[in-house]
C-alpha cells in the first residue's frame, strides 16, 4: 500500500468537498507536517488553497471571502481552539475533518459554539474512511505472517549502502526535508533541501540502488545538464532566440536545482563515509553477521576500536553485533571489548545498550538462529553462497525476513516457529 498516495487522496477529498472558491487550510503542527509531505505548494495551489495557517497562531486576519477547510488532530487543545474559533469566525465557512475519533461530547461543545452557523461539514477521516485496511477481493484469501523484531536484531545494527537508507541514517530526513546547514561551505540555497519521490525523478529512480551505482548516475546526470545548459557566448538575436530561451528555461532552471541539490547530497555523504570510516566499519560489521571466524571476528572489532576516527555510535553497535554473534562463545572476548569501550569514554548509557540488545534479540530470545543454520537446506545454501564468493563485500547480509518469506511462499515455514491459526486448505495451498 502506498500510503503517501492515500494521505495525498484524502486530503484531496476534503479540498474537493468544500466546492470552489478560495480556500484556507487551517492545521496543527502535526497535520502540517502531514500534508507537507504529500504535496508541493504549487500542487495545492492548483486546486485553489491559497493560504495555509496554523490553527494556534493568534496573528490571523479575518478574510471572509476564503473558505475554512480545518485538518486537524482530536486533541482536546485543537477543540478548545476551534471553540474559539467558531465563537469569532474569520471566514465565510468552515469544512472540518479530524484525523481521527472525536468524543460526542466535544462534537456538541463545536455545535453549542457554531453560533453564527458558519460549519457546513465536520467529519472523521479514519472512521470515515473503513476501506482503508480492507484486502483486495482475491480468489485466494490473504495470509497474514505475525513477525517479532526481537527475532532479528542483527539486521536494524548494520550501516546501509543504498541511497535513501544512507540519507535517513547519515543525515536525516524529516517530512522529506534534510537540513544541511552544517555542511562545511554550504551555500544559502541548499542550507535545507527536499528529497521527495513523488517530484524527483532522479532520486525515484535511484531510492534503492547501491553508493557505488549512485555516484556513477551522479555524473551521468551532470554530464546531461552541461550539454543542455546554455552556452556562455549565446546571443539571442531573434525573437525565436528568446522565445526558445524562454520555454526551456523552466526545465533548464529544475534540472540546475536537482544537480545542485544531489550533488551536495551525496558529497556529503561521500565525506561521512570517509571521516567515519564506514567502509572498514560495514566490512567487520559484514563480517560479523554472515560469517563464522570468531578469532577474526574479535580481532577486526578490537583494531576499529582503537582508531581514534571512530564515532562511539559505530563503536557500540560493533560491540552490539560481535555480543549478539558470540554471545555463547566459549572464548567470548565481550568483557574485554566493554573495557574497550569504557577506555575510548563512551558513555555509560550506550555501553548498557550492548547488554540490553542481547536481553532484547540474544539467543534466549530469539524463534530462530540468525547466523549458524541448523537444518540441511541452509546449510548446503550457505555452503555453496561461501564458494561462489560475494560481489560486494559491504552487502553479503540478507535480512532474516528474506529467508522467512522465501520459506513462507514454498511452504516450508516450521510449527514449532510459527504456529498456524486457520483453515487447513490455506496452510497447505
Amino acid at each position: 500500500m502506498n500510503v503517501t498516495l492515500a494521505v495525498k487522496q484524502y486530503v484531496s477529498k476534503m479540498i474537493e468537498s468544500s466546492g470552489p472558491g478560495m480556500k484556507v487550510l487551517l492545521m496543527d503542527r502535526e497535520t502540517t507536517s502531514i500534508v507537507s509531505v504529500v504535496y508541493t505548494q504549487s500542487e495545492i495551489l492548483q486546486k485553489e488553497v491559497y493560504l495555509f495557517e496554523r490553527m494556534d497562531s493568534q496573528n490571523r486576519d479575518s478574510m471572509k471571502h476564503l473558505k475554512a477547510i480545518c485538518f486537524l488532530r482530536p486533541t482536546k487543545e485543537n477543540v478548545d481552539y476551534l471553540i474559539q474559533e467558531l465563537r469569532r469566525p474569520k471566514y465565510s465557512v468552515y469544512f472540518i475533518y479530524f484525523s481521527n475519533v472525536i468524543s460526542k461530547s466535544e462534537i456538541k461543545a463545536l455545535a453549542e459554539a457554531d453560533e453564527q452557523e458558519v460549519v457546513a461539514e465536520i467529519q472523521q477521516i479514519i472512521t470515515k474512511e473503513y476501506e482503508l485496511f480492507d484486502f483486495r477481493k482475491t480468489e485466494v484469501p490473504p495470509l497474514l505472517l505475525i513477525l517479532d523484531r526481537s527475532d532479528d536484531a542483527i539486521t536494524p545494527l548494520l550501516n546501509q549502502w543504498t541511497y535513501q537508507a544512507m540519507v535517513h541514517e547519515l543525515l536525516g530526513l524529516n517530512n522529506n526535508r534534510i537540513d544541511l546547514s552544517r555542511v562545511p561551505g554550504i551555500s544559502k540555497d541548499l542550507k535545507e533541501v527536499v528529497l521527495s519521490a513523488e517530484n524527483d525523478e532522479f532520486y525515484a529512480n535511484n531510492l534503492y540502488l547501491n553508493f557505488g551505482e549512485i555516484g556513477t548516475n551522479i555524473k551521468n546526470l551532470m554530464e546531461d545538464f552541461q550539454k543542455k545548459k546554455p552556452k556562455e557566448q549565446q546571443k539571442l538575436e531573434s525573437i525565436s532566440d528568446m522565445k526558445a530561451f524562454v520555454d526551456n528555461y523552466p526545465q533548464f532552471k529544475k534540472m540546475s536545482g536537482t544537480v545542485s541539490k544531489h550533488v551536495t547530497v551525496v558529497g556529503e555523504l561521500s565525506r561521512l563515509v570517509s571521516e567515519r570510516q564506514l567502509m572498514e566499519v560495514s566490512e567487520v560489521e559484514q563480517e560479523l553477521s554472515c560469517q563464522n571466524d570468531h578469532s577474526n571476528a574479535q580481532q577486526s572489532v578490537r583494531r576499529l576500536l582503537q582508531n581514534p576516527r571512530l564515532s562511539e555510535l559505530d563503536a557500540v553497535r560493533l560491540v552490539m553485533l560481535y555480543a549478539l554473534r558470540y554471545e555463547r562463545h566459549s572464548s567470548s572476548a565481550l568483557p574485554a571489548l566493554m573495557d574497550e569501550l569504557s577506555r575510548r569514554g563512551v558513555s555509560e548509557r550506550h555501553r548498557k545498550m550492548v547488554k540490553s540488545v542481547v536481553e532484547y534479540g540474544g539467543k534466549r530470545v530469539r524463534g530462530s538462529d540468525l547466523v549458524t543454520p541448523t537444518d540441511a537446506v541452509a546449510i548446503t545454501k550457505q555452503f555453496f553462497k561461501g564458494l561462489k564468493g560475494v560481489e560486494n563485500v559491504y552487502t553479503q547480509h540478507q535480512p532474516l525476513l528474506h529467508d522467512t518469506l522465501d520459506q513462507l511462499i514454498k511452504g516450508r515455514l516450521k510449527d514449532s516457529q510459527f504456529p498456524y491459526l486457520g483453515a487447513s486448505s490455506l496452510r497447505d495451498r
